[in-house]
């Protein structure tokens, strides 16, 4: 199940569990909408991969006997933050910005 992280990493612009704002790589990475597009061109900074909104998870179980949703499953309260300084991040995304995440 999703780690659920409450901040962007770049900006630590809040993302509750509810937002629509919220982008996810592979490895759970979360950063906002803007930080995505505007300074990390679809690039993560920590494995290079892309980016995909991070999905919803429901409030409550809606089926009778499963113990689903942030009711049972709540989102993490520990806040992240991004291991290298803006400068490695810019390079980093300029080196390999070019290339389509499936491919890199």
């Amino acid at each position: 199940m999703l780690e659920l992280r409450p901040n962007c990493q770049m900006c630590d612009r809040d993302l509750p569990p509810q937002s629509a704002d919220a982008r996810i790589c592979s490895y759970e990475c979360t950063y906002c909408a803007d930080c995505v597009a505007s300074v990390l061109h679809n690039v993560c900074p920590t494995c290079g991969g892309g980016f995909v909104p991070r999905p919803i998870r429901p409030r409550q179980s809606w089926r009778q006997g499963w113990k689903t949703g942030l009711d049972h499953h709540p989102a993490d309260q520990r806040r992240r933050y991004l291991k290298f300084d803006q400068a490695d991040v810019l390079a980093h995304v300029a080196r390999i910005r070019h290339l389509a995440p499936e491919e890199r």
